[in-house]
């Protein structure tokens, strides 16, 4: 951990010299770019490209290294901006934005004691708090503790003072940003998003959401002994701290995890699998960042005591309509069936799939059902490549290179340009699907995801 000179003594959240940088940052990057606009006038078509992709790149990591100066909110909203921005920020810019660094420098133990302090009142001498955090994010930062009553241990997620007020003017300080560097079209998806992000950002900070989320999932859970799910203990919940039972567990990219035989690696791909598609066919509300930090794993000895996956971090949960989950289950079963028919018919109801004409939805289809791959069989699927999926119907994650081959297959489609800006809560579920397949790669499992979505199907 850093040392204590390297904290941060006090968090400055919105106050005036954040917006002075920021818009100092935002002019200067926008009359460079202007005059690096101007001076290719006479360029030929090929050189302005190269130039203007080049100056958009130092532009943005000027404006990032400001931000990054800032932390608080500021810099959670560049980085859930890397996140989804994908679609409608320059590829720049979401590289840029991508070096926001999430390790950000802790707030010092004097700072984090009287936060506390102002927080639990003498609740705090029921515990022993660690001074040196475990965990340090934009928002907030986690610090382990024991209740010395029973030497329970307990995880503090402290809030940072100050960042729950700041969101809505740090996400018009951001907005400005990239309005004055005129790096951005300004559009009617790129409105949407923002205020997407700007409801996340309130809900990443909503703590009484987070506890009744992990609530529910653990009451989910509670019988199925493949999943832990943290307690939270109210007694030491407050606005700005969320207060739960310590779980132990390694990380899911630890190499301990490559180590474990096949068997158990594919065992743990599908607990892993299966809360994806109960999300979507039973609960109606899913986990939507599919960061390896929200897993661990807690290994057993192979025998009797089974590996057991711990599901932190409920922050990120969204609902989901009625209308997109019916979309989204067709979609899967169109999958699982590999019936481009059913994809098709799948695709409706939204001014995403209505603004398709119905010529070019046939080769859309065909995106989604190499995409669904893993849900369908050799059987139904002559396109799948030999040796994809053995006699039990699970399928080699790792050898497909799927990911690769649905983003080419997308490229070429007639449909390409649709994809640029799918609506908001298909890229949620995508987003997760890719998460799953990252897990799947990385312990290099091979799971039967049929099985699971058959009784659906």
């Amino acid at each position: 951990m850093s040392d204590q000179n390297d904290k941060l003594k006090n968090l400055k959240t919105s106050s005036m010299d954040r917006r002075l940088s920021i818009a100092k940052a935002s002019l200067l990057a926008g009359t460079r770019w202007a005059t690096a606009n101007a001076s290719s006038l006479f360029s030929s078509e090929e050189e302005k490209e190269k130039k203007r992709k080049k100056v958009m790149a130092e532009q943005a990591n000027y404006l990032v290294s400001e931000i990054g100066k800032l932390k608080g909110s500021i810099v959670k909203i560049g980085q859930m901006m890397a996140l989804y921005g994908e679609h409608f920020l320059p590829e720049e810019i979401t590289q840029a934005l991508n070096t926001l660094n999430n390790q950000t420098v802790a707030l010092a133990w004097p700072a984090i004691k009287e936060h506390l302090q102002e927080q639990l009142g003498d609740k705090i001498h029921e515990l022993t708090i660690d001074h040196e955090p475990i965990g340090t994010a934009s928002l907030a930062q986690v610090h382990r503790a024991t209740r010395k009553s029973d030497g329970l241990e307990l995880v503090l997620k402290i809030q940072y003072p100050g960042v729950a007020e700041a969101i809505d003017s740090d996400m018009s300080l951001f907005k400005n940003m990239l309005k004055l560097t005129r790096m951005v079209p300004q559009t009617r998806e790129f409105d949407q998003w923002f205020e997407e992000v700007r409801e996340m950002m309130h809900r990443e900070v909503s703590y009484d959401i987070e506890a009744a989320t992990t609530r529910r999932f653990a009451d989910r859970l509670k019988n199925d002994p493949r999943y832990v799910v943290p307690h939270i203990i109210d007694h030491y919940c407050t606005d700005k701290i969320l207060c739960m039972t310590f779980e132990r567990g390694v990380p899911i990219n630890s190499p301990v995890m490559l180590s474990l035989p096949q068997e158990r690696r594919n065992a743990l791909g599908e607990a892993s699998l299966e809360i994806a598609v109960r999300e979507i066919f039973e609960w109606g509300e899913m986990q939507t960042d599919p960061n390896f930090g929200n897993y661990l794993v807690r290994l057993g000895n192979g025998d009797d005591i089974k590996d057991k996956i711990v599901l932190l971090d409920f922050g990120a949960i969204r609902q989901f309509d009625d209308h997109l989950l019916n979309v989204a289950r067709n979609l899967i079963k169109a999958g699982y069936n590999h019936d481009s028919n059913a994809m098709v018919k799948a695709m409706t109801g939204y001014d995403f799939f209505d603004s398709i004409p119905q010529g070019i939805k046939p080769d859309m289809a065909k995106v989604f059902l190499l995409a669904t791959e893993a849900f369908s069989s050799p059987e139904n699927n002559p396109e799948m490549p030999v040796g994809l999926m053995d006699e039990h119907e699970r399928y080699n994650w790792k050898k497909s290179q799927l990911h690769s081959r649905v983003m080419q297959q997308a490229s070429k489609s007639m449909a390409s340009r649709y994809f640029s800006v799918p609506p908001k809560e298909f890229m949620f579920i995508s987003r997760k699907f890719i998460g799953a397949y990252t897990f799947m790669t990385v312990i290099d499992a091979r799971t039967n995801v049929r099985q699971m979505i058959r009784k659906y199907a």
